[in-house]
Parts: C-alpha cells; sequence; structure tokens
C-alpha cells in the first residue's frame, strides 16, 4: 500500500517512506522522523557512480570478500533511512528481495558529492553512518577536479585513511585491496 505525499500528517516513518511510489525524478530519505527529497543525480553524478562500482566491485571480487556493491539502495540506521551512492554489504544479507538493508551488514558507504545536497553528502551521513557503526566511509568530490577521499571508522568518526588525487594511483588496504586514479571517473 502506497502512501500519498500530499495525505500525510505528522512524523514519517521508515515503512511509510518505504511505501512511497517509486520515482525517477527524486530521492526519498528519512532523517529522524522528517522526510527529506533530494532530485535525482545527474549524468556526471551517475557515470561517476557506475565507474566507482564498477571498480570497487572488481577490487572485492579480485580480493575473494564476500560482499556485494550496489547502487543507490535503501539502508536503515538508527538515525532514519538513507540512500548512499554505493554500498559494499555482507552478501548473505542480500539473499532476499527486501526494499532495504540494515547498516548492521555494510561494511562501506560511499558518497558522490552533489551540489543540491553537499551538506548532507559532507556532515550529516557521514556522522549518521558513523553512529550506526558502518567501519568504513569514501566521499567522491568533484570540485576542483575528482577525488577520492577513504575514512574508516575509529572513536565513534570517520579519519582519512587516504585521499586519491587526479594523476596519482592512491592504495587502501580495508575493507579489501583497492586503487583507484579517479581522473577518468567522471570524464564524458
Amino acid at each position: 500500500m502506497s502512501v500519498a505525499m500530499t495525505d500525510h500528517v505528522g512524523p514519517w516513518t521508515v515503512d511509510q517512506v518505504l511505501a512511497l511510489p517509486e520515482d525517477r525524478r527524486t530521492r526519498y530519505e528519512l532523517l529522524g522522523e522528517s522526510l527529506i527529497m533530494t532530485p535525482a543525480p545527474g549524468l556526471r553524478h551517475q557515470r561517476a557512480s557506475f565507474r566507482l562500482h564498477v571498480a570497487i566491485d572488481a577490487a572485492a571480487q579480485t580480493a575473494g570478500a564476500d560482499v556485494e556493491v550496489l547502487e543507490a539502495i535503501n539502508m536503515i540506521t538508527p538515525d532514519g533511512l538513507f540512500v548512499p551512492d554505493i554500498v559494499v554489504a555482507d552478501a548473505g544479507s542480500t539473499a532476499d528481495d527486501a526494499a532495504s538493508i540494515d547498516a548492521e551488514a555494510v561494511q562501506l558507504v560511499v558518497e558522490l558529492v552533489s551540489p543540491g545536497n553537499a551538506q548532507m553528502d559532507r556532515t550529516v551521513k557521514p556522522a549518521a553512518y558513523a553512529r550506526a557503526g558502518i567501519p568504513h566511509f569514501w566521499r567522491l568530490e568533484f570540485t576542483p577536479a575528482p577525488r577520492l577521499i577513504m575514512m574508516t571508522l575509529s572513536g565513534g568518526r570517520y579519519v582519512e585513511q587516504a585521499t586519491a588525487l587526479p594523476g596519482t594511483s592512491t592504495k587502501v588496504t580495508e575493507p579489501f585491496p583497492f586503487a583507484i586514479d579517479p581522473a577518468g571517473i567522471a570524464r564524458q
């Protein structure tokens, strides 16, 4: 049963957000009891997300990691419901065709910073992911040039592990060995 947004009164719940009709032009997320609506990502964002997904998936397969790499799925945290750009989750947690995944099964979340959603991607979401105990958080910044900031959870907050800059190959070992030069990630 779907919920019409115009008929909704009061705070939102995860179940109510998941019951909203699918809308390819808008992403719906829940922060506490507040519905957050953001425009669907543009072409540069989706192009970069796909390429980064492919690179992460290849590294995970090479390492024999028992994970699945997914794009733009509903993830439930203690703070609400988020739709990260890329999620690396324990393979067993994705066996059924559920509408969402619990953050407890997630090893890595990647956000690509969008112009209209920069504060959420840089501050709000990472804080929620840290409170959920997700071990790794990576953020792709597009300006002034693509760079990938790779962070690990330490003491309840994310600490920079490495930053991949264009023109150099940067390597990390967690959550599995991964190397990237972000120079071509957003190219046409």
